[in-house]
């Protein structure tokens, strides 16, 4: 059997080298119908009155609860090699950005 052949249940992702990059965002903004949940991903300056959306993701609400628990996941293997991520206070942001979401 040839080690590039993917075995069943595996799937071969591709990252190209402009997503590889990354987005920076200090903001997300969250929205939610029956059928779908939106994030908007937002790097917002200090001082600047304006921010655009940089990227929107948009998920079935089965597979937003599925992030939220892998992003718990991590975030307790983190605190665990790193210590507690402290949170604090921010500002509220007299902006706004549309419909009201949450971060």
């Amino acid at each position: 059997m040839e080690e590039n052949q993917n075995q069943e249940g595996q799937i071969n992702i591709e990252l190209d080298e402009a997503v590889a990059d990354g987005t920076y965002s200090n903001l997300a903004i969250i929205n939610h119908s029956v059928s779908e949940f939106i994030v908007d991903f937002i790097n917002i300056m200090p001082g600047v009155p304006k921010a655009k959306v940089k990227s929107r993701i948009i998920l079935t609400p089965q597979h937003a609860k599925r992030l939220t628990q892998a992003l718990l996941d991590n975030v307790h293997k983190f605190e665990q090699a790193h210590g507690e991520i402290k949170d604090y206070e921010q500002p509220p942001i007299p902006m706004n950005f549309g419909p009201t979401g949450e971060a």
